[in-house]
């Protein structure tokens, strides 16, 4: 069975970019000249997908109001002949079909993936994070779906990492099937250096199976009240298989400040527009 839904939770407070996410969602702050949002759709499209839900909180209406129509902008591009722009501006407002929901309180994603119960019905999805973007020759999405294809199960999104960084991440204890393919054994949400089964992190990218829903409502609170998806998943993973895929592409977490810089420079050296002066910049600045 193909993939044909995403989802993207997009309701968190971005604290860790205060004061700039007072009043600016997370996940519109732009990386080069597009919004981070933007990257995590367009990787859907090329994926195949085009039916997305995006789960907002309050004060999150840019989100939506980016991807809808602007008539009077439209308009005046149109009368002062900025043909390009406008063009650009359709495109986005044209770009899937993108629905909303508003997950009313904050409890953590497993609670926000809950919110897509509805949409998703009893369908396969794919769930990414807002804050994580994926530069790939093939879109990683792409390359967990082409796994689920085959294995029918739910498939986690993988790559390795330092040892000393295990504790900002979901690990899993998985042992090695296939190329670049683990089957998960358990998923430990954060752990400390000592207690980490391995240094594979959960990187924000998942093939999710409808049966998710009944074990996010099965499962309790945890730190901070808050609904943890990887602690769903291990209830999942008690009564079917799970599979980790390490995909290839390079991963950033634009929710980070270092990350966020990180992903700006590096994305902007692959703009055709700006690689080569920016470029020559850099190399005068160092």
């Amino acid at each position: 069975m193909k993939v044909k839904k995403a989802v993207i939770p997009a309701a968190g407070f971005g604290t860790r970019f205060l004061p700039a996410t007072k009043s600016t969602p997370k996940e519109m702050l732009t990386i080069v000249d597009k919004p981070a949002i933007h990257y995590n759709v367009e990787e859907l499209i090329e994926a195949g997908i085009e039916d997305i839900l995006i789960i907002i909180g309050r004060n999150k209406e840019d989100i939506a109001n980016y991807f809808d129509r602007s008539p009077e902008l439209e308009l005046f591009l149109k009368e002062n002949g900025k043909e390009e722009l406008l063009e650009l501006t359709e495109r986005i407002s044209n770009m899937a079909n993108i629905h909303y929901v508003r997950q009313k309180d904050a409890k953590g994603l497993g609670h926000a993936v809950h919110c897509a119960k509805t949409f998703v019905g009893d369908e396969p999805f794919a769930l990414l994070l807002g804050d994580d973007l994926v530069y790939a020759t093939t879109p990683c999405i792409k390359q967990l779906a082409d796994m689920y294809e085959t294995y029918e199960s739910t498939i986690i999104g993988v790559q390795n990492v330092d040892k000393s960084q295990v504790n900002k991440y979901g690990i899993i204890d998985g042992l090695k099937v296939g190329e670049n393919l683990y089957e998960v054994k358990d998923l430990v949400e954060k752990p400390s250096i000592e207690e980490a089964p391995s240094n594979i992190a959960i990187m924000g990218r998942y093939i999710l199976t409808p049966d998710i829903f009944h074990m996010i409502e099965e499962t309790p609170p945890g730190k901070n009240g808050e609904i943890q998806l990887t602690d769903a998943l291990r209830r999942l993973n008690q009564q079917k298989e799970i599979y980790a895929y390490l995909f290839d592409g390079k991963r950033y977490d634009t929710g980070d400040k270092l990350g966020y810089l990180i992903a700006t420079v590096e994305y902007a050296l692959r703009n055709e527009e700006l690689s080569e002066d920016f470029r020559s910049y850099l190399k005068k600045l160092l």
